[in-house]
């Protein structure tokens, strides 16, 4: 069996990071059948409307195996013991108070846009209008 490369996900040094790790270097890839075909790549690629040539669906199935592969190890952990929580890192975001306060002006609002209409941002067309000019058809 060749020597398996350096896992292709390894950015950080959490625990389950590190568990992967070891993971990958016992059992290779972790998996001696890849857990997404080809096809799969090439139907998820349409779907986001990606254009991929051979090369790239290649290494994209391998790079969504190895992120599957790194998902099942992680349902393989016993996490009952560990508390819910929103970030995988400690997050201080203190707030501030929400305080009321009186709105501002549309002039103070529209001070620094670069296009304006009245009391509204001017922007670009970017839908088809009655005559079925999009962002193409602005000046």
């Amino acid at each position: 069996m060749p020597e398996p490369k350096d896992p292709p996900l390894y950015r950080g040094r959490t625990r389950l990071t590190r568990l992967w790790v070891e993971m990958w270097y016992e059992h290779g890839t972790m998996s001696t059948s890849s857990r997404i075909r080809p096809e799969e790549v090439r139907e998820i690629a349409a779907l986001a409307r990606l254009r991929l040539d051979d090369d790239e669906v290649a290494r994209m199935t391998q790079d969504l195996d190895a992120i599957l592969g790194y998902v099942a190890a992680l349902r393989e952990l016993d996490t009952a013991s560990v508390e819910p929580m929103t970030h995988a890192v400690p997050f201080d975001c203190p707030l501030r108070a929400d305080d009321p306060r009186p709105p501002l002006s549309a002039d103070e609002v529209l001070a620094n846009a670069p296009r304006r209409e009245g009391t509204f941002f001017q922007v670009p067309r970017v839908v088809p209008g009655p005559g079925g000019g999009g962002a193409e058809s602005e000046p």
